[in-house]
């Protein structure tokens, strides 16, 4: 096998479970799936709003998951841990499926779309995309877009930071699909500069060294005394 088709049959594979795991736990707000590799079998980490209905109760819910990923998918020694999502409108996975069951519950695609990038946006993302796609207003099949902030498509920042997610759903119309991508605000590009001040440190200011001052000699009556004498021997 080369490695060129064993890269494909691994994506294809996370693919399916990601597909598995939002269908099975699409009330617990899913919000995808990181899947590691490790010497002792493959770490897997679900993202979910609701952890307690993937733990399940006593953990049989996650013990059942591992068994099926385990045969089903033909994952070694699957460990599976769940961490709770702390802000899901900048998870793609959450806000496309909010964007889905608006759709499903028949609001309007344009309210669903602005209602769903004003929440992003709120959320402190620096910039979204949502696109609405199918038999949006006609038989004949169209998208809509709706952007806000900066989102650069290219280079090396939305390869390394762009979170991204597309969805279907079954409407009466027909399939609509809906992708969204969404750039965080921890995201950082190359034409971004930060100017940093630079700080001078003020110079302390030095107290000069105390001085001592020196008494003047008092006058007794023993130095009158010899310098009266020293007078009298210098006039003989």
């Amino acid at each position: 096998m080369s490695a060129v088709h064993h890269f494909i049959q691994e994506s294809v594979k996370k693919a399916e479970i990601n597909e598995y795991l939002k269908n099975e736990f699409e009330n617990a707000g899913y919000g995808g799936v990181d899947i590691t590799k490790t010497p002792l079998g493959t770490h897997i980490v679900v993202y979910a709003m609701r952890p307690g209905l993937v733990i399940g109760r006593g953990g049989e819910t996650i013990k059942n998951l591992a068994k099926t990923l385990e045969e089903k998918f033909q994952l070694p020694n699957p460990q599976i841990s769940v961490a709770e999502i702390e802000i899901p409108e900048l998870n793609a996975e959450v806000v496309a499926s909010r964007v889905a069951s608006a759709l499903k519950r028949g609001i309007h695609f344009r309210r669903a779309g602005f209602w769903a990038l004003s929440q992003v946006m709120e959320a402190g993302a620096l910039g979204a995309e949502i696109i609405i796609s199918g038999k949006l207003r006609t038989d004949r099949a169209r998208y809509e877009k709706f952007r806000e902030g900066y989102l650069p498509k290219s280079g090396e920042p939305p390869i390394r930071y762009m979170r991204q997610a597309s969805l279907h759903v079954q409407l009466k119309p027909g399939i609509f699909g809906v992708k969204v991508r969404i750039m965080p605000p921890e995201a950082k590009f190359p034409d971004k500069m930060e100017i940093i001040k630079e700080t001078r440190e003020e110079p302390t200011e030095t107290t000069p060294p105390e001085t001592t001052e020196t008494a003047e000699p008092t006058e007794t009556a023993e130095t009158t005394e010899t310098t009266e004498t020293t007078e009298t021997e210098t006039e003989k």
